[in-house]
């Protein structure tokens, strides 16, 4: 009988214990979750249909839009204070194109870039220099013309990452011993941009001149002159 009452009174202890308490939702707070996840970066419009030989010629930019473009005949940031080019599109012989192409990628391999200043330059434009400013050793006669109007030319620098000119101690165009490519006074970075330029350029076929740090000529093939024009829109 007494483990009878001791089991019954067990019972009764137990069932008069609290429940457990039960995890209870977050209260709701009212608020709203606003973050939204930026959109897709838009894909690059397609390029506009070709509108020239392209057996003849390669507008850079179809082969890597990477390479910034600056065209300086296009504007009047140039030696004549004029704009010579009614749009700025940067043409060249394919093979050319792809050697420029070359140059540029052996770049960005260390974090850099080209820009270019000027490609291709058809003969009615040179005629047009020649007679604003004929200047023995830096315009070229056009009875004989020069590699721009060839299509195998072109003017150009190294940027950075940020698309910054390194400094290579003058700017395009200057006309004077400082843009020579042996001109000693200059600080040893200039300097170095230089060899690296040259260097660049002449692995993939081109061949420089004494005055101007900025020309490169391509050597691999010839071409004749040209006055191919091309469209503006």
């Amino acid at each position: 009988m007494r483990l009878i009452c001791l089991a019954l009174l067990s019972i009764l202890l137990t069932a008069c214990q609290p429940a457990a308490e039960q995890k209870q939702p977050p209260a709701d707070t009212g608020t709203v979750d606003t973050t939204v996840a930026p959109p897709p970066e838009p894909e690059p419009p397609p390029p506009p249909p070709i509108d020239y030989d392209s057996s003849a010629w390669t507008e850079l930019t179809r082969l890597d839009r990477s390479i910034i473009i600056d065209m300086k005949y296009a504007t009047a940031e140039n030696f004549v204070k004029k704009k010579m080019y009614d749009c700025p599109r940067c043409f060249l012989r394919p093979e050319v194109a792809q050697a420029v192409v070359r140059a540029h990628r052996s770049l960005q391999q260390k974090g850099l870039g080209l820009k270019l200043y000027d490609c291709y330059r058809p003969l009615p434009v040179q005629w047009e220099l020649w007679n604003t400013v004929s200047i023995p050793g830096y315009v070229a006669d056009p009875r004989k013309g020069s590699m721009h109007n060839r299509g195998s030319a072109v003017d150009l620098t190294i940027v950075d990452a940020q698309g910054q000119e390194l400094p290579m101690g003058t700017a395009f165009d200057f006309f004077g011993p400082e843009a020579h490519y042996a001109y000693a006074q200059l600080p040893d970075s200039v300097r170095q941009n230089r060899i690296l330029l040259r260097e660049t350029m002449a692995a993939q076929g081109f061949r420089p001149i004494r005055t101007e740090w900025w020309h490169f000529s391509f050597s691999r093939k010839n071409y004749a002159l040209s006055d191919m024009l091309w469209k503006c829109y």
